[in-house]
C-alpha cells in the first residue's frame, strides 16, 4: 500500500482517482489548490503524487517545481492540454509521468504501480564517480561531499548511468528504461534531462558523454 496524494480542483474527478487509487489498495490524501497540496506533502509522508495542471491559487507546474525541492517522489500530471511544449515543460519541472484529460482511471493506476514498482527496487549500497557519490538506500547523492537535489527523473537517469558504466545506451532505451514503454513523449525528454542534470553536477557532468548519433554513456574515469 503506498500513501498517494490528488492534487485535483474538480471534486467529481479528485473522487473517481481516489476510488480507483483505493481499489488498487492505496491510500489517499486530497487537495484542491496547490498551496493545500504543498502544505499536505510538508507534513505528510506520501509515496506518489498525482497533480493536475490547471489549478485555483497556484498552478501544477509551480507545484512540482516546489514539490521538488522538497521531496523525490514520483508526480503525475494530468492536463486538459495535450500540446507537447506543456509535456515538456511538465517533465522539466519534475514530473515522471504524464496524461492528457479525458483519461482511463483504470490506465491511470497502472501508471502509479508501475512507478510504484520502479520507484521501490532495492538499490546498490553506494556508487561513486570521480566527486559524485550516491547512497541508493537514502536516494541521496552527494558532489564533493555537499548534498545535491536532483529530480526524481534526474536521479533516476543517473542511477542508471552509474550502475552500468561504459556501456552506450541510445535514447530510446533510457526512455524505455526510465520513462517506460507507454511513455507517450519522445527523445528530446532524454536531452533535457541529461542537460539539467549535467548543470546539477557541474564539472562532473562531464562523466555524461554524448555519442553523436549513438546516445548516451557514462564514463567513469572521464
Amino acid at each position: 500500500m503506498a500513501n498517494i496524494l490528488i492534487v485535483e480542483d474538480e471534486q467529481n474527478m479528485q473522487d473517481i482517482i481516489a476510488e480507483y487509487m483505493h481499489r488498487g489498495g492505496h491510500a489517499c490524501h486530497t487537495a484542491a489548490d496547490g498551496v493545500d497540496a504543498l502544505l499536505l506533502l510538508k507534513n505528510n509522508p506520501m509515496d506518489l503524487m498525482i497533480l493536475d495542471v490547471m489549478m485555483p491559487h497556484l498552478d501544477g507546474f509551480s507545484v512540482c517545481k516546489l514539490a521538488r525541492e522538497m521531496s523525490s517522489l514520483p508526480i503525475v500530471m494530468l492536463t486538459a492540454k495535450g500540446d507537447e511544449d506543456d509535456k515538456l515543460k511538465g517533465y522539466e519541472y519534475g514530473a515522471d509521468d504524464y496524461m492528457t484529460k479525458p483519461f482511463s482511471p483504470k490506465v491511470l493506476l497502472a501508471k502509479v504501480n508501475a512507478l510504484l514498482r520502479r520507484f521501490s527496487v532495492s538499490p546498490a549500497n553506494s556508487l561513486s564517480a570521480g566527486k559524485i557519490t550516491m547512497l541508493p538506500a537514502a536516494r541521496k547523492v552527494f558532489l564533493d561531499g555537499t548534498e545535491i537535489t536532483l529530480t526524481h527523473k534526474e536521479y533516476e537517469l543517473l542511477y542508471f548511468f552509474m550502475a552500468n558504466p561504459e556501456q552506450v545506451f541510445s535514447r530510446e532505451q533510457l526512455l524505455n528504461r526510465i520513462w517506460g514503454y507507454d511513455f507517450e513523449g519522445n527523445t528530446r525528454t532524454v536531452d533535457t534531462h541529461v542537460k539539467t542534470l549535467r548543470q546539477k553536477l557541474g564539472d562532473e557532468g562531464r562523466h555524461v558523454v554524448t555519442l553523436i548519433r549513438s546516445g548516451y554513456k557514462f564514463e567513469v574515469a572521464k
